[in-house]
């Protein structure tokens, strides 16, 4: 990790892209200003951590489904070729 000292007014770049600027500076908090391309996504990490978490779940949650529907259709076709067999069994019972 990169760490910097910077006064109100001062920038940082990343890359040839993206623009950091220290706006203010309250007692603890820093106020800071982000130029970026648009199709940069710009999030504060609680916000992130909330959308990977959330993704997460969702895939978990999608899987289940696409598993439970795969056994579903597994379970079906047992049946059928068990009750197909019962079938061809009492005809040649015959």
């Amino acid at each position: 990790m990169l760490v910097l000292a910077r006064k109100v007014g001062e920038r940082i770049m990343i890359g040839d892209s993206i623009e950091i600027s220290v706006l203010d500076i309250r007692g603890d908090q820093v106020r800071i200003g982000i130029k970026a391309p648009q199709d940069i996504s710009i999030l504060r990490r609680e916000i992130y951590d909330e959308i990977c978490l959330t993704n997460q779940k969702a895939i978990v949650s999608n899987d289940s489904s696409e598993l439970l529907k795969e056994f579903m259709q597994k379970s079906t076709l047992k049946v059928k070729r068990t009750e197909m067999n019962s079938e061809d069994e009492k005809q040649s019972e015959k």
